[in-house]
């Protein structure tokens, strides 16, 4: 980007804000434009701020994160807070369209860079954390997970063939470029076919298509 990457923090806890901001502030790359201690005022503050990243704590007294993520739909991208790597409300979060999320305890380098890939559009999660998350999914009982699937698959049916072909490999966790690879497409095609994908599935990014894709193919 040729200006800074605006942040907006958000959570209860006002060392945790101190903490980010003093790291983020290292950076001349990244800016903090403002701060929220609740999930209940982050719509005000990202129209009045315009942050292209919010780093979102999941719990919150008033209004979660998961909720204020919800709400927001398409505009900035979030990045999720936590704790804990196996809460499931990490997965809960990046179906609400987080673009991912980051353990509290992350080194400060590791967070800035992801605050750095989140601007650029890029998911916030290696391909094999991917792939975990996109596991614990699975791992719902029978009915719900055949319920899901059906849901997925009627879904999934708007998009045409090669949609679909790149939503399967997006779920694999492949990068833009392995998919050109395997489905024999420019890097460009493989872009503008993941953004009809998102478009015509009212989702917010490709981690949300990667879960859908996933739930289409769960077995009976």
């Amino acid at each position: 980007m040729s200006r800074p990457v605006r942040v907006l923090l958000v959570d209860d806890d006002a060392l945790v804000r101190a903490g980010l901001r003093l790291m983020l502030g290292g950076a001349d790359d990244i800016e903090v434009v403002g701060e929220a201690v609740d999930g209940s005022s982050v719509p005000d503050q990202v129209r009045r701020t315009q942050p292209d990243v919010v780093l979102m704590d999941v719990r919150m007294p008033v209004v979660d994160g998961i909720t204020a993520t919800r709400a927001l739909g398409p505009g900035p991208a979030v990045i999720v807070l936590t704790t804990f790597d196996a809460d499931a409300t990490v997965v809960e979060a990046l179906r609400a369209g987080a673009a991912g999320f980051l353990l509290k305890h992350t080194p400060p380098e590791q967070i800035v860079e992801a605050v750095r890939r989140a601007a650029a559009g890029e998911p916030v999660l290696s391909p094999s954390v991917a792939r975990t998350l996109i596991d614990h999914v699975a791992a719902g009982g029978d009915r719900a997970a055949s319920t899901r699937r059906d849901r997925a698959r009627a879904r999934l049916a708007v998009l045409s063939e090669r949609e679909r072909a790149v939503a399967a490999a997006v779920a694999e966790g492949l990068s833009n470029g392995d998919i050109a690879e395997r489905l024999y497409m420019s890097v460009g095609t493989v872009k503008a076919h993941l953004s009809s994908a998102l478009t015509k599935l009212d989702l917010t990014n490709r981690i949300q298509l990667a879960l859908l894709a996933h739930d289409a193919d769960e077995a009976t």
